[in-house]
């Protein structure tokens, strides 16, 4: 079993026999399967559909902040790749300019979230990515510190003290990759096994977050989240 793009590909590059089960950002679109429905090869898994929910994700920045038009947004580059392209065309439609900040370790992110803050960016894009995600709480540190708003991938961002999040339940995707676990050991072959999707998504807003931040939850936004924290 592997997680992230990077973590499949590598271990793809070792084995072409020994299957592989993955929890991923974009399988399909990076290339490490051949289609949803027949995956091919040694290798299927759930996919996160990064790509979309990445755009879906500045629109809801978009809602939230009055007067938007400047984003920073933090990737890591092993994993962003098939993210950008529709990322930059939600942010043409949208009228926001994109700051992209490359994030390829811990080290990187204070200096990242510092140049956003310089450059008078008014709202930051969190990009799905493994190593992101293990670092959310120091994201969420320095997020406040500068007083930037910020929008998470996963709701454990926003539990930690961060803003909002919208994106799939974490623990439903582990457990949707430990069935196809089980279905592989079992007997079947990756290649049969369609690569599966998140079954339903969750926005997340933290009010304190919001009140530390001078920032008023739009109404259309409070109705529509599945959860609150106070």
């Amino acid at each position: 079993m592997t997680i992230g793009d990077p973590a499949t590909r590598a271990v793809q590059q070792k084995t072409k026999s020994a299957p592989i089960v993955a929890l991923a950002d974009d399988l399909v679109g990076v290339g490490l399967v051949d289609n949803l429905a027949r995956p091919g090869g040694n290798t299927t898994g759930v996919q996160i559909l990064a790509p979309e929910l990445s755009a879906k994700r500045l629109e809801l920045l978009k809602q939230l902040v009055p007067g938007l038009s400047r984003v920073a947004v933090l990737a890591d580059p092993d994993n962003s790749g098939s993210q950008l392209p529709p990322l930059r065309e939600a942010a043409q439609s949208l009228g926001i300019t994109l700051q992209m900040l490359e994030v390829r370790s811990k080290d990187d992110i204070e200096k990242a979230i510092t140049a956003a803050s310089s450059e008078h960016a008014g709202a930051l894009n969190v990009l799905a990515s493994p190593m992101l995600f293990a670092q959310s709480k120091l994201i969420v540190e320095l997020t406040a510190k500068y007083k930037l708003p910020a929008i998470h991938q996963w709701r454990e961002a926003v539990e930690a003290g961060g803003l909002i999040s919208y994106g799939p339940v974490l623990a439903e995707m582990w457990r949707q990759t430990a069935l196809l676990v089980g279905r592989v050991l079992k007997g079947q072959k990756p290649a049969q096994l369609p690569v599966e999707e998140p079954s339903r998504y969750e926005l997340v807003i933290n009010l304190k977050a919001a009140q530390a931040l001078e920032l008023q939850i739009p109404e259309a936004i409070r109705l529509r989240a599945d959860a609150v924290i106070q």
